[in-house]
């Protein structure tokens, strides 16, 4: 018997040793797995999910327009995402709103694009000027993303008040003065995760995510450093903004959107 007759052989007889319970149980997650795979491979529907990964919630309507379907073409997709809990529906009176069901699954949508992304060899296409914007800021899902967002996780670390892992972060006792002092709180009491890396897909590095990273967008939309554009998951830098990276972040923008952090490697930063 040859060696690899040998080797299926055995890996033969280790699955038949598999308690059935264990057999039933991977035959479900696959069929789960086929199910998402299936739903979020369709064209309309991803295009309607990509349009929630800005955090904001949408009507039938909105999201019909972002795919280019009819109304009735996009009330049976957002169906289709709600019964599988990859959407929240919402309903107030006349209109239903439609939103990212959890962190959980816009971190899923997040890795895709990530590997979505890789591409070998690379295709040289033109990009757009709402490709530079998305790829200069923009949100994900509640956190910041982009050029903007790797640089201020770079400064952080750098100023040593977050210590951050390819497994989680952790916010430092200096961390909790600077936050504090920022005015983001992050002391409320929460179910959901804290600190987080996420693998940024234009920038192929990371950014935070979880708690952390979304009272820092939130902050910084208060203090109008950053604005929302209109249809789009893009930020726009503000001058105000550009003025508080520079204090509060050691970031320096120059006018060809060039990024540099003071503290940090500045090769590590460029557009």
């Amino acid at each position: 018997m040859s060696r690899e007759n040998s080797l299926a052989d055995a890996e033969l007889s280790s699955i038949d040793m598999l308690p059935v319970s264990a057999i039933g149980l991977g035959m479900v997650a696959a069929a789960n797995l086929v199910e998402v795979a299936a739903l979020v491979g369709d064209t309309a529907r991803a295009t309607m999910l990509n349009a929630l990964m800005g955090g904001q919630s949408l009507t039938a309507t909105e999201l019909a327009y972002c795919a280019n379907v009819s109304r009735p073409t996009a009330s049976g997709h957002l169906s289709k995402l709600v019964a599988a809990r990859l959407l929240t529906v919402i309903r107030d009176r006349r209109f239903s709103y439609y939103r990212i069901a959890s962190p959980l699954v816009a971190t899923m949508l997040e890795s895709m694009k990530v590997v979505a992304a890789i591409e070998v060899p690379p295709r040289r296409q033109p990009r757009s000027a709402n490709d530079d914007a998305l790829r200069f800021a923009r949100s994900c899902y509640d956190h910041l993303a982009g050029q903007v967002g790797v640089a201020v996780t770079d400064a952080i670390v750098a100023m040593g008040h977050i210590v951050l892992t390819d497994e989680g972060g952790e916010v430092t006792s200096s961390g909790e003065h600077f936050f504090s002092a920022f005015g983001a709180d992050l002391r409320p009491p929460t179910r959901r995760i804290f600190c987080q890396p996420c693998l940024d897909w234009s920038e192929r590095r990371y950014h935070l995510k979880g708690l952390v990273g979304a009272r820092i967008l939130d902050r910084l939309l208060e203090l109008g450093w950053l604005k929302c554009v209109s249809d789009s998951r893009a930020l726009q830098l503000t001058s105000s903004g550009k003025a508080g990276l520079s204090e509060t972040f050691q970031i320096e923008i120059n006018n060809e959107g060039v990024l540099t952090c003071r503290l940090c490697d500045p090769r590590r930063l460029t557009a």
